[in-house]
């Protein structure tokens, strides 16, 4: 039954088929109809009129339209069954083969091992998943959905954060233990999806972002506990999520530039592939990019015994490391490789590089004549010419603004030449941290009450939107529209629009946050509303998480 259940009823395929069985979600319906209608003048059952003599059968009806719809160009889907048997007998001795092998099936365990990712982090395989197995089962038998176990998972962490926030001993011990609490039902919702196959538009969404908002909350939380005690550590919790959410877009970036690629090989590849073959070599490469199971552990041990200042230096060091590790060695492939990316994944990369109405002005001007230049340098320099005027030149200087000029037109520059470079997918995570690193620095030589809070709200709404651009296209559906991009200005405008309002602001320092804190708001409210309406629309994708951990 299992086996049916996961070809039948898996919204996250247009077409998806086991021996015997095909099913079809609207994007696969055309082509199915076309499969039928070739197939019409056979009866449903039976072998093609003109099969050759000594030939093999050509299998059940609609293994046939299967095979149609997938030669006609739509991917059909083809669950790995594993010990699950799925047969269409042709006689009753391979009926009662068929019968015998289904039997020997236990069906529930197969569905509590697939319950479980097939790749995730050392901590989270062999400390959570065990038992949070069960957990979605026992959820499963009661009727809970995943949506309703997500929503705990936050509800969980916003309480640890609050913990996190009284600056007491005792909060920060509770707070620990919540946010591991608040992991394990992170977990159980994926394997309860999975469990019961409830995928749902909601439910990828609800995964998608509040993973996150979670985690991001919490940051929220220590540096209130600590600015309780009179520790300041809110440039350190800016950094950490600036830190984070740029190691993601790495990973988002270099997974849509290269997973169509052709000829996408590379010695690095290839050596990766051999250490996969040495069992702890996996795990140890797993363990040190920090991913969430680990990262939360460490996050929740150090909260409850040390302080909101060390929880952060730790962070900072371990993501660092796990950052560069990982983006190294995807340099190394990119340079290796020689593969030839899509116009599918150029479209991508220009997406995630969130370019606003200014650099699209340039774009369209310089297109035809751009293509010389090397994109993803043009954008390495804007992007270190910005970061240090930020962080070197006095708040509010008037050559600031020369630089976010710059910074707009090497942004413009950039992408005027589609997205095909061995190392263009590096763009998006360099405007990333142009952006962020500005508004944090600042904040910082602002250096005025409030100032930090208010970057990290505006960074976290800014980063909503990545993380929400990068889900709509894992799902396929494209970016969000454009009206929203112009709307909140694309990562050149706002960069150039925070640089003016330093420059404004500088004989009224205090104002500078009243004005993060608005464009925050606004920049929170547009995407927000924008991103519910779209993932609770029927269009939207049910975005599956089986890729690496994050």
């Amino acid at each position: 039954m299992h086996a049916l259940r996961l070809a039948l009823t898996d919204p996250r395929f247009d077409a998806c088929a086991v021996t015997g069985a095909l099913a079809v979600q609207a994007g696969a319906r055309e082509a199915l109809e076309k499969a039928a209608a070739l197939a019409a003048a056979e009866p449903v059952g039976a072998e093609p009129a003109a099969e050759p003599v000594g030939a093999e059968p050509a299998g059940p009806y609609p293994d046939r339209l299967a095979a149609a719809v997938e030669a006609a160009g739509t991917t059909v889907q083809r669950p790995e069954l594993g010990t699950l048997v799925a047969a269409v007998p042709a006689g009753p001795a391979e009926r009662e083969a068929a019968t015998a092998a289904v039997a020997a099936v236990d069906d529930e365990a197969v569905r509590l091992r697939t319950a479980v990712k097939s790749r995730d982090g050392f901590f989270t395989t062999f400390c959570i998943s065990p038992y949070s197995r069960y957990i979605a089962r026992w959820c499963a038998r009661r009727g809970l959905t995943p949506n309703q176990v997500t929503t705990a998972s936050l509800i969980t962490a916003l309480i640890a954060a609050g913990c996190a926030a009284t600056g007491e001993r005792w909060g920060y011990v509770a707070a620990g233990v919540l946010l591991l609490v608040s992991f394990v039902l992170d977990c159980t919702d994926g394997q309860l999806a999975r469990y019961s196959l409830q995928y749902s538009t909601m439910g990828a969404w609800l995964d998608a972002t509040f993973d996150r908002a979670k985690e991001y909350s919490f940051y929220a939380g220590l540096a209130l506990g600590a600015a309780r005690n009179g520790d300041d550590v809110w440039a350190l919790a800016v950094g950490s999520m600036i830190l984070m959410t740029c190691r993601h877009v790495v990973d988002f970036s270099f997974n849509e530039a290269n997973h169509d690629a052709t000829a996408n090989t590379s010695p690095t590849a290839a050596l990766s592939d051999r250490l996969d073959s040495v069992g702890w070599t996996v795990w140890l490469r797993r363990m040190i990019i920090l991913p969430i199971g680990e990262r939360w552990a460490m996050i929740a041990v150090l909260t409850a015994f040390t302080t909101p200042r060390i929880v952060f230096y730790a962070l900072l060091i371990g993501c660092a490391f796990g950052a560069l590790y990982t983006t190294a060695g995807r340099v190394l492939r990119s340079l290796t490789r020689r593969a030839t990316r899509t116009d599918r994944a150029a479209r991508a990369l220009a997406d995630l590089a969130d370019s606003g109405p200014l650099a699209e002005l340039q774009a369209r001007l310089l297109r035809g004549r751009a293509g010389s230049f090397g994109s993803v340098y043009v954008a390495a320099l804007g992007t270190l010419v910005m970061i240090a005027g930020a962080v070197f030149l006095p708040f509010g200087d008037l050559r600031l603004i020369a630089v976010a000029v710059i910074y707009v037109m090497t942004a413009g520059l950039a992408v005027a030449a589609p997205l095909k470079g061995a190392l263009d997918w590096l763009i998006p995570p360099l405007f990333r941290a142009a952006e962020y690193v500005t508004v944090l620095a600042l904040a910082v030589r602002a250096d005025v009450p409030g100032a930090l809070p208010a970057a990290f709200g505006l960074i976290a709404a800014v980063a909503y939107h990545h993380y929400d651009t990068v889900y709509r296209i894992r799902g396929g559906t494209g970016a969000p529209p454009h009206w929203l991009v112009r709307t909140i200005g694309g990562h050149e405008g706002r960069v150039l629009l925070i640089t003016a309002l330093a420059a404004v602001l500088v004989s009224r320092e205090a104002d500078f946050p009243v004005a993060l804190t608005a464009l925050a708001v606004f920049v929170a409210l547009v995407v927000l509303v924008e991103s519910i309406r779209f993932w609770v629309s029927s269009g939207a994708p049910a975005v599956h998480d089986e890729g690496e951990p994050a």
